[in-house]
């Protein structure tokens, strides 16, 4: 796979399985398949664990929600210990570039979701922000603080 931005490779368990490829993500206990976006966010599971201390079992992948009626998943959400949502995270693969509209679905979802911190990446490119409900504002940030720091 593509080597991505982040401060460093990570070990993966990567397997064929049949004419597909897989990756075991630690999140969710099982292997899932290997697709572009799918490497993308294994990199940043990777990256919150690693680097900068966010809980795995504090992590959700593909968490299901409701926006304004329909059915939608966030690529990744990281809980606070009382379960709150505290960053949501948008993947996409790396040859998608990340325009508006990548920030306004994160943001969109956020409605429902009430994460403090947002992330949008594709693993070459990576943006954040942290949002501020009472003030309807939000700030960019130059990176993700450690999640002790939150």
């Amino acid at each position: 796979m593509q080597p991505l931005n982040f401060p460093r490779e990570y070990e993966f368990d990567i397997r064929a399985d049949g004419e597909r490829s897989v990756i075991f993500d630690r999140v969710r206990r099982q292997y899932v398949q290997l697709s572009p976006e799918e490497w993308v966010r294994q990199n940043l599971l990777r990256y919150l664990a690693e680097d900068l201390g966010f809980p795995e079992g504090l992590t959700a992948v593909e968490q299901g929600f409701v926006d304004r009626g329909i059915q939608a998943r966030a690529d990744v959400v990281v809980h606070d210990r009382q379960g709150n949502a505290l960053v949501m995270a948008e993947c996409k693969a790396p040859d998608v570039k990340l325009r508006q509209n990548a920030v306004d679905q994160v943001a969109r979802y956020n409605a429902a979701v009430g994460a403090r911190y947002l992330v949008v990446t594709n693993g070459l490119d990576h943006y954040c922000w942290t949002v501020d409900p009472e003030r309807h504002s939000y700030r960019f940030l130059e990176q993700l603080p450690r999640y002790e720091d939150l």
